[in-house]
């Protein structure tokens, strides 16, 4: 007994596809830049600028307001002492009027003009007040009382802006109420306003431009492993190292290995096609010499040996084609093929073949297998089609005898004579065919080893006990 493999997986590439125009160096500089997000440094440092900026905006204007407020207070508080001075020191003489028991202890009530203000008012009575008012006198509005002292701004005199405060009064021995009144300049106030909101600004700036600062070291030094790795990545190149060795922090450590796995991947891909490559030009030497040696010495027989030797040289082409294939596609990874609907194809397409064969299809619907579909169909093509040409007539097909949770198990029994145990290792070799009364190329259970042991699974040979004939157990990893 003998098996076969299916149709060409794959069509050859043209020449046009498999050969690329060489770049020169000139070609290499004067390429256009890729296309990339930006830089991490300057989002980090904008988001930076923009968070330092917000924060001592509100910072600012919170600190603003409430040394703006201690000062204002603290020069309303000098005023409501001034007015309570003004209240303890004053009684009402014979007449009627008001007089201080004493003098005010501020110079400056008594220049005229000096900034500083008192006056005392009463209904039908005349004003009391400071020779610092001179020939003027402070507004009071007489139609109201204010029990508690009373602080308000006032422009009443030209060019001097007034920080006023009054209160009412009925002193005792008289029934009339009287206005206290204290007014002092809002310069030495507004000076100190603008003092202090300039300490504020040049210290803001300085905090500012130092946190900046401290951004972009922060930034700098944070990112200063990503460019170690670009380092790193610049002396595998120059240097011909496989693997980034240099420790790094935690947070890059993951790309780190990520990148030595997809290395590694590479690697064992080069690997193979190198392996593949020299294994198809070592089986096409030997055919190749032999039509060379047939054709120099013009051998009558030409043609026959061309012949003869060209389908061989087909058949090792058509075995690395498919390995190539298979290596290509678990290369893109997630591969994800369903074992029910890929033999379901199959057994409609070589039922086609075999019309006089049973074909019988059981087990698991859902099984999910990790290889690619069309892969999926060659291998249980070259299966099935073998077990329908050197069976007996029936072919049973069972999916998803698991023996492991990871595993799913595809059985494919016919009740033919069998494989010999002393055979079915020898069997798996290229070219290796038991029946040679049948057309076939020996390629079939090669192409099905190879290309489930590149996706990870295995191939085992048996004696069906329900048929009789042989047992296929194909074993291919699960996905979940």
């Amino acid at each position: 007994m003998a098996e076969d493999n299916a149709p060409p997986l794959i069509e050859a590439e043209t020449p046009e596809a498999a050969a690329s125009e060489p770049v020169s160096e000139a070609g290499k500089a004067n390429k256009t830049p890729k296309p990339h997000t930006g830089s991490l440094a300057t989002r980090m440092m904008l988001i930076a600028a923009v968070w330092i900026a917000f924060l001592l905006l509100v910072g600012g204007v919170a600190l603003d307001r409430a040394m703006t407020s201690l000062i204002t207070r603290n020069f309303d508080d000098q005023l409501d002492y001034m007015l309570t001075g003004m209240v303890a020191s004053t009684e009402i003489g014979p007449d009627g009027e008001v007089f201080f028991n004493r003098a005010l202890g501020d110079q400056r009530f008594l220049e005229p003009n000096s900034g500083l203000y008192w006056q005392i008012r009463g209904k039908g009575h005349d004003d009391f007040a400071s020779r610092s008012l001179w020939d003027r006198s402070l507004q009071v509005q007489l139609n109201h009382f204010d029990a508690k002292p009373h602080v308000y701004d006032s422009t009443q005199f030209a060019g001097e802006k007034l920080r006023v405060m009054e209160r009412s009064i009925i002193l005792p021995g008289s029934k009339t109420q009287w206005w206290f009144t204290v007014a002092a300049s809002r310069g030495e106030l507004d000076a100190q306003i603008r003092r202090v909101r300039a300490i504020l600004s040049y210290s803001f700036v300085i905090l500012g431009l130092g946190l900046l600062g401290m951004a972009g070291l922060q930034t700098w030094y944070g990112l200063n492993p990503l460019r170690r790795v670009r380092r790193a990545i610049q002396k595998m190149r120059t240097t011909g190292a496989n693997r980034v060795t240099e420790p790094l922090p935690l947070e890059v450590q993951p790309l780190v290995e990520e990148l030595n796995a997809l290395l590694g991947h590479v690697e064992r891909q080069a690997e193979e096609a190198r392996t593949h490559a020299g294994n198809l030009a070592h089986a096409l030497k030997t055919p190749l010499t032999v039509v060379m040696n047939a054709a120099t010495a013009r051998a009558p027989d030409l043609s026959d040996t061309v012949i003869r030797e060209a389908a061989v040289m087909r058949r090792q082409v058509d075995h690395h084609l498919a390995r190539a294939r298979a290596v290509g596609r678990r290369a893109v990874g997630h591969s994800r093929a369903n074992v029910w609907t890929s033999a379901e194809a199959v057994l409609r397409a070589v039922t086609r073949l075999y019309e006089n064969t049973r074909f019988d299809l059981d087990g698991s619907r859902t099984a999910n297998v990790a290889i690619e579909r069309q892969d999926l169909d060659e291998i249980l093509g070259n299966l099935i089609e073998n077990a329908a040409k050197y069976g007996g007539g029936s072919v049973f097909v069972t999916v998803c005898e698991a023996t492991t949770p990871d595993t799913c198990e595809i059985w494919v029994e016919d009740d033919g004579m069998g494989i010999p145990e002393e055979e079915r290792i020898r069997i798996f070799d290229r070219g290796a065919r038991l029946d040679t009364g049948k057309p076939g190329t020996g390629l079939g259970l090669a192409i099905v080893r190879d290309v489930a042991e590149i996706y990870g699974g295995s191939v085992e040979l048996g004696e069906s006990e329900d048929l009789g004939g042989l047992l296929v157990k194909l074993k291919l990893p699960r996905t979940a």
